[in-house]
């Protein structure tokens, strides 16, 4: 006997995948926030209208991407598989219930072998787009730093190799500037080459000045890994020792990436400055002021901020001297005189400005020999003091006398809550900790989409919050009414 209600147990229901997804869900606002069909027009040229197999549609593809950074998915298998179980991401891309939605390996190559560099740039650049109109940048502080990122690669798997020292990219404006200042106190130009030195041929150099041109000239010595050789060793502090990429990344007021240029690890933030700022000014022109650490602090980084008409806000550094000896503020320089007063109210003359752009003042060993502080100065065997003054040293006094000011030091400690929260929202968030690529073009690619689903999401939930919160006219006028109702809640 067939039991009650058995025939009711099957039934058909008509359901829309439209009706799955929440209003307030992050991929609807996504989705209302910008236009994708902008994509076709940065890879219409990557693509063939009258041969070849049908594509899939590149603004899929890119979503697909884009959901791997939102949701912080560790690889585009990963993602593949998500989206073919999540109702909303099939919805986001315009999948129904039972499409078959793309392999992974087909999203990997587009991403590895169509979509290039200027691909990737021209959909960062049209989010940040995006957010300009809007009204949501404010470029005119801008804050920058970088952070590691840990590479695909075995710190036990890695060769010792010699490679040539970089030439600093500043090296001709500081040569240039170093022979005017020797001529003006009547030394001798250095050439664009520093002088080869032969064992027969004797000169008046010293033989530590010699070892150590010597040594300047030759090549340095790295560890390089032999699964990604484009990747750095990083070590610092109690850091354990990795290969890893630096993203060297700037952001404005509202946490809007505005640039990152990817580095190996072992290339220091001052180094990699100049890429960071020449594209920043170029795309954002307003720029008043840099937001920075101490590593930035150089006479070159300095130089160029100030010399554009622009402010360096930075911190303190602490000047490099000897232990428990004199402190660096007891040496004064005597600008009518060109000397240094020492704290036994000595003069240090000056001597010579050498290649890395130091002018030298020493002292008279006679006089040294019977100072009575000789210990807290120095532990030269010649009794010799000697201190060096750059000669783009007056950029970084300016950028000291600027950290004083109320508006700048307010500034700076803002840097904590823009660059550094989105260094731990990338890191936490959206799996920017460890890198799953090989190779610096790959993870530069990699670096810069994340940041544009950064951008994308912040602009999105903006957006959402705007239109869907009332305003205080709405409010008040909603309260009164409420109030004329009801006296008794006013």
């Amino acid at each position: 006997m067939m039991q009650k209600g058995y025939e009711n147990r099957y039934q058909v229901e008509m359901i829309s995948i439209e009706d799955l997804v929440p209003e307030e869900h992050l991929l609807r606002q996504i989705s209302n926030a910008v236009d994708f069909s902008k994509i076709y027009e940065f890879v219409e040229e990557l693509y063939c209208d009258d041969n070849g197999r049908p594509s899939i549609d590149p603004v899929i593809l890119f979503k697909m991407v884009l959901i791997q950074h939102l949701y912080g998915l560790p690889s585009l298998r990963r993602t593949a598989d998500e989206v073919s179980l999540n109702i909303a991401y099939r919805w986001f891309l315009g999948y129904g219930l039972t499409d078959e939605t793309p392999h992974f390996s087909t999203i990997s190559y587009n991403f590895r072998h169509r979509f290039n560099a200027d691909t990737i740039d021209k959909i960062f650049a049209w989010i940040l787009s995006e957010a300009a109109e809007a009204g949501y940048l404010k470029p005119e502080a801008v804050f920058i730093d970088g952070t590691h990122i840990k590479a695909n690669a075995n710190t036990k798997k890695k060769i010792e190799i010699e490679v040539p020292i970089a030439a600093k990219r500043y090296a001709d404006e500081l040569l240039e500037e170093i022979n005017h200042d020797r001529a003006e106190h009547g030394k001798k130009p250095f050439d664009e080459e520093p002088p080869k030195t032969s064992g027969k041929k004797k000169d008046n150099t010293s033989k530590k000045k010699l070892k150590n041109r010597k040594k300047a000239e030759k090549t340095r010595k790295i560890a390089r890994s032999t699964t990604d050789p484009e990747s750095g060793l990083f070590v610092k502090g109690e850091h354990q020792r990795q290969f890893a990429y630096e993203a060297h990344t700037a952001c404005d007021k509202n946490g809007f990436v505005l640039e990152a240029v990817v580095t190996p690890g072992n290339i220091h933030d001052s180094v990699a400055f100049d890429d960071v700022y020449d594209k920043l000014v170029e795309n954002f022109p307003e720029i008043e002021t840099i937001v920075a650490d101490s590593a930035y602090k150089t006479p070159h980084i300095c130089k160029k901020i100030f010399d554009d008409g622009r402010v360096l806000s930075t911190a303190y550094k602490r000047p490099m001297t000897m232990k428990g000896g004199h402190e660096w503020w007891k040496y004064v320089y005597d600008e009518y005189y060109d000397c240094i007063i020492c704290p036994e109210y000595q003069a240090l003359s000056y001597r010579t400005t050498n290649r890395e752009g130091y002018r030298e003042y020493k002292s008279n060993p006679e006089i040294c020999k019977n100072c009575p502080t000789r210990h807290l100065c120095t532990n030269s065997k010649d009794c010799v003091k000697t201190v060096t003054k750059h000669i783009w040293s007056d950029y970084i006094e300016l950028a000291e006398d600027i950290r004083h000011t109320p508006k700048y030091a307010d500034l700076y400690k803002l840097r904590k809550e823009k660059i550094e929260r989105v260094f731990a929202d990338a890191k936490e968030k959206y799996a920017m900790r460890y890198t799953p690529y090989t190779g610096l073009a790959q993870v530069t690619n990699w670096v810069r989409l994340k940041f544009a689903a950064m951008n994308l999401k912040k602009i999105a939930k903006w957006k959402w919050k705007r239109n869907n919160t009332p305003s205080k006219v709405f409010v008040f006028i909603v309260n009164f009414i409420n109030m004329k109702k009801n006296p008794k809640f006013a």
